[in-house]
């Protein structure tokens, strides 16, 4: 497959109470904020949140699945947790072509996931393996 400059891709999820306890108990982090309802309301969230890397597993979902697609390796991916993702959230994954290398099959993407009003949650960049 060739891949161009501006090349783009997205996924959608709403995110689910079952998710979060599931995150958790595949990454055995059980952090209050994200599974203890009380703990939550008491914390500058008001409410529980889900995990940021869940979020970031929605990039490696675009990214692998998407757009390289499957075969792809990560190499190396940024992340800066602009606002947490709430239970009920429709959240969009996206992952755009930045640069191509001449030289080798990398790839650097930009990776963002947004909520349903548009507003950044998470953004990074992601440099990749392309598939051969």
């Amino acid at each position: 497959m060739s891949y161009t400059i501006g090349q783009s891709a997205k996924l959608r999820k709403t995110i689910t109470e079952a998710d979060i306890i599931l995150f958790a108990g595949i990454s055995g982090d059980a952090n209050p904020v994200h599974i203890d309802e009380i703990a939550a309301r008491e914390s500058r969230f008001g409410r529980r949140i889900a995990h940021g890397m869940l979020g970031a597993g929605l990039i490696s979902a675009v990214i692998g699945m998407h757009l390289p697609g499957p075969g792809t390796i990560y190499l190396n991916q940024s992340l800066a947790f602009r606002s947490p993702m709430y239970i009920g959230d429709t959240v969009t994954a996206y992952a755009e072509i930045k640069s191509l290398r001449d030289d080798k099959p990398i790839a650097t993407l930009i990776t963002k996931v947004l909520n349903e009003e548009g507003k950044t949650l998470i953004e990074g960049e992601a440099i990749v393996l392309l598939p051969s």
